[in-house]
């Protein structure tokens, strides 16, 4: 597990403010230390973690206060939200990121210990649910939920990502407890044992599943767009943190709210500075953060959000992961307004991006959009080798996946992708003579 920390130096170690920014009263003239628990390769969390701590804004933000105090960033880096929560009640984080269940759990745990957390701001979130994805083995011969009954399957209990498999499996008529052989592991553990064989299938949340494809190490079986819930990341903070130092917690989400205007706004660039802080393949990260990609990012919390939040606490219940949590009092918005100020409104009633094709370019730092999927076909067409990667969206769900990695169907003249057999196969049922092309069959018929 990667920690670092950044700007501490030995003398601010010695000091006894400097453990923590919400362990104590700091007074006039001393050194707080600002813990922040992330994850950079949770790429839906980057504006809060990976994409602001390389851009240095939350640094700037701090060393702007001037209120007395010299600030220090420790930035720690985790796998999963969990490790995240265990640290911020024993008092040890101040700020974190994760997605929508770990936030619950969040909740959850800081009032068992009586140190409560406070959602702040939001990430990443796909309106759909998008962000989560479950794929099997690139040569499995399984094609929809129904196959995985009695299968091995991967996830992280009490994540997102499981949220989206209980979910799925409780519509396709499967008890997610005793109709599948659930094993909780962690992302990397999962997806080993998923290219190893030793599982049929793997849910997980970003960047995972879009890695195993691009890498040809998986293939999509459930698209999480198909449930029509919102999946969301958000930031929490420390009550005793944001009562302690506001300032500091307000200067995070001012540096928030500049990493997310950047990353709107140079799409492609923030997509490399990601890829080269995690190690990730910059076409995956762009799958998930670019121009038209699987997540929009926007720190308003939005009550939309906040509504799949009070939806998913069932779920957990039901798993016997946490009891009743009281949403209203853990999300609390006043930080993040005051930090937005005027822009906080417009920011609340922006929309998603539009879908739309996209190839980038060899060589590229921009990417070409096309209307149609057969337009980015014409082009890929003209231009196989000069291709970095093309993204199209699923015709009935709008997520984004790679378009060599899609399910192709021809109807007449069009030509239509799909993340999964299973949404292919819903449109071929209701449009007769339409039929399942390769991808190859799909950009001779372009061109």
């Amino acid at each position: 597990m990667k920690r670092t920390t950044v700007a501490l130096s030995a003398a601010a170690l010695l000091l006894p403010l400097s453990a923590c920014g919400g362990s104590a009263e700091a007074g006039s003239g001393s050194t707080v230390t600002v813990t922040v628990g992330y994850q950079s390769k949770t790429i839906n969390t980057v504006t809060a973690g990976t994409l602001l701590r390389s851009l240095g804004y939350f640094e700037k933000q701090l060393n702007a206060l001037h209120d007395g105090h010299t600030y220090k960033v420790d930035w720690q880096d985790y796998a999963t939200g969990a490790p995240i929560t265990a640290q911020m009640t024993a008092g040890k984080i101040d700020i974190g990121s994760m997605g929508d269940f770990p936030l619950l759990l969040n909740a959850a745990r800081g009032k068992q210990l009586d140190r409560p957390t406070h959602l702040v701001s939001a990430t990443g979130y796909n309106l759909r649910g998008g962000l989560n994805t479950i794929v099997t083995a690139a040569d499995s011969t399984l094609t929809s939920l129904k196959d995985l009954k009695g299968k091995k399957v991967s996830t992280s209990v009490g994540s997102a990502a499981d949220g989206t498999l209980v979910r799925a499996l409780q519509r396709a008529g499967i008890d997610p407890d005793k109709g599948i052989s659930k094993l909780n592991q962690q992302p990397a553990v999962g997806a080993s044992a998923l290219s190893a064989g030793s599982v049929d299938a793997l849910s997980q949340f970003v960047a995972w599943p879009a890695l195993l494809a691009f890498q040809g190490k998986a293939k999509a079986l459930y698209d999480g767009a198909q449930l029509n819930l919102p999946t969301f990341h958000g930031v929490t903070a420390s009550e005793d943190f944001a009562r302690q130092h506001p300032a500091a917690l307000e200067a995070f989400l001012k540096a928030q709210a500049q990493a997310t205007d950047y990353l709107n706004g140079h799409p492609v660039t923030a997509a490399e500075k990601v890829a080269e802080a995690t190690g990730l393949p910059a076409e995956v990260v762009y799958l998930y953060n670019g121009a038209h990609g699987i997540a929009t990012f926007n720190p308003a919390l939005a009550p939309q959000l906040v509504s799949a939040l009070k939806q998913d606490v069932a779920v957990l219940k039901s798993a016997k992961l946490t009891g009743d949590i009281d949403v209203d009092s853990f999300v609390d918005d006043q930080y993040v307004k005051k930090a937005l100020g005027t822009s906080y409104t417009k920011r609340l009633a922006a929309s998603p991006p539009p879908t739309a094709s996209e190839v980038w370019p060899k060589g590229s730092e921009k990417t070409l959009s096309y209307k149609s999927p057969k337009q980015l076909l014409t082009y890929l067409a003209a231009h196989q080798d000069g291709i970095r990667a093309a993204y199209v969206a699923d015709s009935t769900t709008g997520t984004l996946w790679f378009a060599d990695k899609a399910v192709w169907v021809a109807d007449g003249d069009r030509l239509l992708p799909f993340v999964t057999p299973a949404t292919a196969q819903d449109y071929l049922s209701a449009h007769r003579g339409a039929r399942t092309v390769s991808y190859r069959e799909a950009l001779e018929r372009a061109s």
